[in-house]
């Protein structure tokens, strides 16, 4: 039988070494070794270029992205281009979608609609907007979901802006390929969040582990 799900928060890692870590849990999910991995981690600045990415939504050039330390990776997730930075906190559940039912959709609402929840314990009204994958304050975005499934089981996840110092960054990028303004969760409530409390309000929300 496998063991029950695993619960990681990694702290600040690089992209590519989290990314790492997801496929090698994704193997053990599917090999049965593992019940489901729930990750918590924030990135060092990183673009990254979705199946669905365009180029031109991607305004900054070489020597910009350089000079602010930001790498940039095509992945396999679905969506456009996002950005990662310390001040968000990225969720990756790596899980069979037995766990609910073989529906992709379905398990992207869910990841909405526990975003939503957590964010109104803090306070914030946030919504789902038809037809626009990711997590809503009025008209600006204040989370970016891109996932993939194979074999039934996720990988890749959210982002949830907490942190005001990272939004300056989305200007060097048309997010998920919109013209749209980011947000996050210090400029709305103009006080400091620490991301354990959000981890675990996510974890009670999310209902799985």
């Amino acid at each position: 039988m496998p063991s029950e799900t695993l619960i990681l928060d990694l702290g600040l890692i690089e992209y590519i070494k989290a990314l790492e870590l997801q496929k090698e849990f994704f193997n053990k999910v599917k090999t049965g070794s593992l019940k489901s991995a729930l990750i918590f981690c924030r990135h060092y600045p990183v673009i990254t270029l979705g199946r669905q990415a365009r180029i031109e939504n991607l305004k900054a050039g070489k020597s910009i992205l350089s000079s602010r330390g930001i790498q940039v990776y095509p992945v396999e997730r679905g969506g456009d281009v996002t950005y990662h930075g310390p001040g968000q906190l990225v969720i990756y559940p790596i899980l069979h979608l037995d766990a609910f039912k073989k529906d992709l959709h379905f398990f992207l609402r869910k990841l909405e609609d526990t975003v939503i929840a957590v964010l109104s314990e803090f306070g914030i009204e946030a919504l789902a907007r038809k037809n626009l994958t990711g997590v809503w304050v009025g008209k600006q975005k204040i989370s970016s979901i891109g996932i993939t499934v194979k074999n039934w089981i996720s990988y890749h996840g959210l982002a949830l802006n907490v942190k005001n110092a990272d939004l300056d960054n989305f200007s060097l990028i048309k997010p998920c390929g919109m013209d749209i303004e980011m947000t996050s969760m210090e400029t709305i409530l103009k006080k400091d969040i620490a991301f354990e409390d959000i981890q675990k309000s996510f974890i009670r929300r999310f209902g799985y582990v």
